[in-house]
């Protein structure tokens, strides 16, 4: 006999095992709205404090608009399903049979669909970036809190290598959902533009359509071929769907002579399998799918940004460093007192570390910019060992050769370029040094990273090429040495006519 008190437990253990399942259930939706926040708040604060100058913003025009699409998408909680399959596969229909509408345009083969307007869908089409193709976007009117928008592509076989590639990229970033249609066995082309977009690690539906066409046997002999063969490796059989979007349906109509004959007509489409699946992946991983991937997409767009934002600085900055380089090199040539030499070139390495700060948004005063130089110099050690000894030699021979001039006739003043230049160029690459190690130190937020200042300046000092920065300091320092050096033109002289 059973134990009655057993009969008694089997309905607690029941309820406490759906009690549980709703607890859990309650906990995965706390923590799938606490994602979206926070991916929502993040975005926001990427798109209110971007830290562009207005150069820049220039050529990020893209990117910026990118990411303030991402922030009206998570505050409008819009959910992109994106389609896409051959011309023919019945792309256009399938859309149409989950729309519950004729809004797409179908037919064999279709360009873009026309902008248009119904009362309740919003067409619209629009270019990819870096692809000669468009993508046709239907905006959902909003449903409670949340948005739909499905995104209709080419078809694959319309767009060649590259193009493909572009368009798949592209679109796949903005989608939290991918239809991939077929009609039949796979082609190459499709497995290929299939591999790519799995690659972007965003959840697929494989839908089988058109399965009306197809005797019972020969669709499930197709269906098992592409699940055990085809996709085998890159979906799993819960990620293929079998569809007819527009079926085909034979009806008996009898002719005017009083015979029977079939005709056929467009049925009710069979997608409750499709549309089942799509609510479950939506109910499942919705708000934290969307987060996921809008944070994935800004986080590329952003790499991006940063990158395009760090070239222009850098270029910025080498402008800056060779300013202060061409500055340095000009003030030790044509100055003869060692002295002011000394403190020409300190001035100057400093107002080049201050400018670099403001460049990088980094606040720093001129004694920070002491404090900098006194550490870079230290790291360098020999090199800067190497200019004040240069400065205190050559500036003293430099300082006889100018004052020799009046009693040689100006003959001293050809050696005294000579020295100038020599004594110039080894100040100007000790600058670029600086400028350079600087650079890298603001670059990084005013830190030297885990390699600490030693290793990061004995890093860049042995990728300049000494040789070919003195051989430019020297070659535009001649030429605005010997346009000062040279004596002044006397006015010429007009003849009088007598």
């Amino acid at each position: 006999m059973s134990d009655p008190s057993s009969d008694i437990r089997i309905p607690e253990i029941l309820t406490d095992a759906l009690e549980l399942e709703e607890t859990l259930s309650s906990f995965e939706d706390i923590q799938a709205e606490l994602n979206y926040r926070e991916a929502q708040n993040a975005l926001h604060d990427l798109v209110e404090n971007l830290d562009l100058t207005p150069q820049e913003r220039r050529g990020l025009e893209a990117e910026i608009h990118g990411l303030e699409n991402l922030v009206e998408k998570l505050d409008q909680q819009v959910v992109h399903i994106a389609v896409f399959g051959m011309v023919g596969r019945g792309k256009s229909s399938l859309l149409n049979a989950l729309l519950g509408q004729p809004v797409f345009e179908t037919g064999a083969i279709h360009g873009v669909t026309r902008a248009s307007q119904r009362a309740s869908w919003h067409i619209s089409s629009e270019k990819i970036e870096g692809s000669e193709q468009s993508l046709r976007r239907v905006r959902l009117s909003s449903l409670g809190n949340s948005r739909v928008e499905l995104i209709d592509t080419p078809g694959i076989d319309e767009v060649q290598g590259e193009d493909r590639e572009v368009l798949a990229r592209e679109v796949a970033k903005q989608a939290d959902l991918i239809l991939f249609i077929i009609a039949g066995d796979m082609t190459k082309v499709e497995y290929q533009a299939l591999s790519e977009l799995r690659r972007a690690s965003k959840p697929i539906i494989l839908v089988f359509n058109k399965v009306d066409q197809y005797p019972e046997a020969d669709r499930i002999a197709i269906y098992e071929k592409i699940r055990d063969e085809r996709v085998r490796e890159i979906l799993s059989p819960d990620e293929i769907v079998m569809a007819a979007a527009s079926p085909l349906v034979a009806q008996a109509v009898r002719l005017p002579d009083g015979r029977l004959s079939a005709h056929l007509s467009v049925g009710a489409p069979q997608i409750e399998d499709l549309k089942l699946k799509i609510l479950e992946v939506l109910h499942r991983e919705g708000k934290s799918l969307v987060a996921l991937n809008s944070m994935l997409f800004a986080d590329g767009v952003n790499e991006r940004m940063v990158q395009r934002k760090m070239e222009i600085r850098d270029q910025n900055a080498n402008q800056i460093i060779w300013k202060g380089v061409m500055a340095k090199a000009v003030a030790i040539a044509l100055n003869p007192v060692t002295m002011v030499d000394l403190v020409s070139s300190v001035v100057i390495d400093v107002t080049m570390i201050v400018s670099l700060s403001k460049l990088y948004g980094i606040p720093m005063t001129r004694q920070g910019a002491v404090k900098l130089l006194q550490k870079i110099a230290i790291a360098m050690g020999g090199i800067t060992a190497g200019e004040l000894l240069a400065n205190l030699g050559l500036s003293s021979l430099k300082g006889l050769l100018g004052l020799a001039a009046p009693a040689t006739g100006g003959v001293s003043l050809t050696a005294y370029a000579s020295v100038a230049i020599t004594q110039a160029g080894v100040a100007g690459v000790s600058t670029y040094g600086i400028g350079q190690v600087a650079k890298e130190y603001l670059a990084n937020g005013a830190s030297w990273g885990p390699e600490g200042p030693k290793t990061v300046v004995q890093r860049i000092l042995a990728s300049l090429d000494e040789s070919s920065i003195l051989s430019r300091i020297k070659d535009e320092l001649r030429a605005k040495i010997d346009a000062r050096l040279q004596p002044p033109q006397a006015p010429p002289t007009r003849e009088r006519n007598n």
